[in-house]
């Protein structure tokens, strides 16, 4: 029997969760065939050391003042019982949550980063920065539940630096009492981080997009929650093995956060070896701004994997995106400017050695470029054999590169192999056709035999692809001889650090429905 001594106060109540994917238009047709290579069956996840031998710490920690826990109890589920150390609701001082045996952190609703330093990075702005810094170490396990939510405001920064065998989980209440199940969502808010890069589809209505009078407010945030700015190198810090599970509790109208949301974040921010499980929104949400990321794993994102908007700047390297069975929309969804095509900065995101697999059977496709967005994906492997797969919106879209507009021209498909119902639908005003010439040459196979092996590796086919060197695109990019996110059996990088489920084993040895439990 669960128990928890001295309940938590959540800041709002329950609110229905809506969906917010983009708009459906069925389209016949066929594709690659699909060849699925069965391994030995591998055995139902178990969570290492998931035998209830948790005792609680004696007390919560001590960290810096006047910044201070709250020992509110205990709470008791399938790993055993844990002393629940509360959060302030404002970190006003850097601190680090420091990793104690028997120990969780719990969120008391909205947890801030420090306040918000405005747009500017001196007192320009009528804001004066508090330079908080949030560190957490590894092993650390961070709960919230309903609204509760984690905001890295603009002049303050989070260090959630992790180990590839003890990576940080944010999870929610019942993951820690053992009530949820393999396909819970929604259960918490999840992680946002503010920063001062340029961003489009200002706030206020006669600000200049880009600039430091441009900004944005949180989906969702009952209270003031900004982002935007014109500081290029801007940092909100660095998140490096962490695993986010149960996300997207909806915060205001239809309107719900991610695992991960980052709002202006500069080139200064620091990302990798990132876990989203069981998102009930987006797996990941960019908004603006520049986000460098490697090593990213989307698992059972119940609307998009990747949902980049209004000006961001990305090169995201190594994504394993999978869906669950019935569930989610798209794996990519990108729009410049939501309506606003001509604004700058316009969204240029670009992709290497990405492998989606799509669960869903509902969804009109796969991959939906629209609003004038820029968008390069090399080296990857789209396996949805039941959907369609690339659909492009708006003549802007698809229009030449112009500088003076901030514009990179077409869509760039290189080394790319999609197994799909059918490979390519129309959109507003791009036809079928049009779709199809951007995809034709460097490589790219329309339909492909995929013969991928536990769910994302690699088989023999993806093997035999040749590679585009991803430094054409970006120097952040690191050059490499295959396409897909795991070159073959031997590419481990996603193991140790990730959780197992249904949907995905990583060969991890932990649940996702479980916590892991460190010696």
């Amino acid at each position: 029997m669960t128990n928890f001594h001295r309940s938590l106060v959540l800041g709002c109540s329950l609110l229905a969760l809506a969906g917010c994917g983009a708009d459906e238009i069925a389209s016949p047709g066929t594709g690659g065939n699909v060849i699925i290579n069965n391994p030995t069956p591998t055995p139902t996840p178990t969570a290492t050391g998931g035998t209830g031998t948790v005792q609680p710490a004696a007390a919560c920690p001590t960290i810096s003042n006047p910044t201070a826990l709250t020992d509110v109890g205990t709470i008791t589920g399938p790993t055993g019982t844990w002393r629940v150390c509360e959060m302030p609701a404002r970190f006003t001082a850097s601190a680090t949550l420091p990793y104690v045996k028997g120990v969780l952190y719990a969120f008391p609703g909205r947890v801030d980063v420090g306040s918000d330093g405005g747009p500017a990075p001196d007192n320009s702005d009528g804001a004066s920065d508090t330079n908080v810094t949030l560190s957490i170490e590894p092993g650390v396990i961070l709960f919230g539940n309903g609204a509760d939510f984690l905001m890295v405001n603009r002049g303050n920064r989070i260090n959630a630096v992790g180990t590839a065998t003890r990576p940080i989980v944010f999870t929610s209440r019942a993951n820690v009492l053992g009530t949820n199940t393999d396909t819970s969502s929604g259960q918490w808010g999840g992680v946002v981080l503010a920063g001062r890069a340029p961003v489009t589809d200002c706030a206020a209505p006669n600000a200049t997009p880009g600039t430091v009078n441009c900004e944005r407010q949180v989906e969702g945030s009952a209270q003031p929650a900004f982002f935007g700015g014109a500081t290029q190198n801007d940092s909100s810090g660095r998140m490096s093995y962490v695993q986010i599970r149960y996300s997207g509790f909806v915060l205001s109208g239809n309107s719900e956060l991610q695992s991960l949301t980052t709002g202006g974040t500069g080139t200064g921010t620091q990302i990798d070896n990132i876990q989203s499980f069981n998102s009930s929104d987006d797996g990941v949400e960019f908004f603006g701004g520049f986000v460098n990321a490697r090593r990213m794993v989307i698992i059972g994102a119940e609307d998009d994997g990747l949902d980049t908007d209004t000006g961001v700047k990305a090169n995201l390297q190594y994504v394993i995106a999978v869906q669950r069975a019935g569930a989610g929309d798209l794996m990519i969804e990108a729009d410049s400017d939501n309506g606003l095509y001509e604004q700058t900065p316009r969204q240029n995101t670009r992709v290497s050695n990405a492998t989606f697999v799509m669960g869903n059977t509902a969804s009109a496709a796969t991959i939906r470029l629209r609003g004038g967005t820029d968008y390069a994906l090399v080296n990857s492997v789209v396996r949805a054999p039941d959907n369609n797969c690339v659909r492009i919106d708006h003549a802007e879209t698809i229009r030449a590169a112009d500088a003076a507009k901030d514009e990179a021209g077409p869509p760039l498909f290189a080394s790319v192999v999609l197994t799909c119902k059918d490979p390519f639908i129309a959109g507003s005003g791009v036809t079928r056709d049009q779709t199809a010439a951007l995809f034709q040459g460097r490589n790219n196979n329309s339909a492909f035999t995929s013969t991928l092996t536990m769910t994302f590796i690699n088989g023999a086919n993806e093997a035999a692809v040749p590679a585009f060197d991803p430094k054409q695109l970006s120097s952040y990019f690191e050059t490499v001889s295959y396409i897909g996110a795991v070159k073959d059996a031997s590419d481990t990088w996603y193991r140790g650090w990730t959780c197992d489920s249904a949907t995905a084993n990583f060969g991890s040895g932990s649940a996702c429905t479980a916590l892991p439990i460190y010696n």
